[in-house]
């Protein structure tokens, strides 16, 4: 009697490279980055974490999101905002973050700034969303090196955020935020979710 048949596994998703082996890289890739965020406070967190990433790899900073999560209070922009020097000591001896003093008062001034936009405006999200007419930039790259690091709409958005009050918000940050946050979709367009993102907004 003949054994069944084994089907083959089932091969991984082509992904955009930049995420290597990493499961947790992966994951991040594969549900968030891209996805676009229009709820103030996961734009707060993915700001928080842009400026804690300036000068490194976005792999350490996603390796420490949990302590980032417990060190800003569940990321709520009020409570952050009222952080003062003695909690400012405190993160410094925190190891389980990037221990930079400018990061971290960048964190509070930003925390503030971004309050008084979304008191103005009610919300947040869509001041930064009104940059792209409310609607996700459609890339389509084939490798890595076509995608930029900035773009000229990037440093038009980082000079009214500085000019509102932001700190450790240059263009380079700014359009890894609209990458993080699905103002842009630049997933490469041979990975499964450049087409998955295309068709979701």
């Amino acid at each position: 009697m003949s054994r069944p048949a084994v089907p083959p596994p089932p091969s991984a998703p082509l992904r955009c490279p930049w995420c290597g082996q990493d499961p947790l890289y992966q994951d991040y890739h594969d549900r968030e980055w891209g996805v676009p965020v229009r709820e103030d406070r996961l734009l707060f967190e993915f700001l928080v974490l842009e400026g804690a990433q300036a000068g490194l790899s976005w792999r350490t900073i996603l390796h420490k999101r949990d302590n980032y999560r417990r060190a800003f209070l569940g990321f709520d922009p009020e409570r952050v905002a009222r952080m003062g020097e003695t909690q400012i000591q405190a993160l410094l001896a925190d190891p389980g973050i990037v221990r930079n003093r400018r990061k971290l008062e960048s964190a509070v001034n930003n925390a503030r700034v971004f309050l008084k936009i979304r008191d103005r405006l009610g919300a947040f999200w869509p001041y930064l969303w009104e940059f792209v007419q409310n609607q996700p930039i459609q890339n389509a790259w084939k490798t890595l090196q076509e995608v930029p690091a900035t773009t000229p709409l990037a440093e038009r958005i980082s000079r009214e955020l500085k000019a509102q009050g932001f700190t450790f918000m240059g263009p380079t940050i700014v359009y890894a935020h609209m990458q993080a946050t699905g103002m842009v979709n630049d997933h490469l367009a041979d990975c499964f979710r450049w087409a998955e993102l295309g068709a979701s907004d």
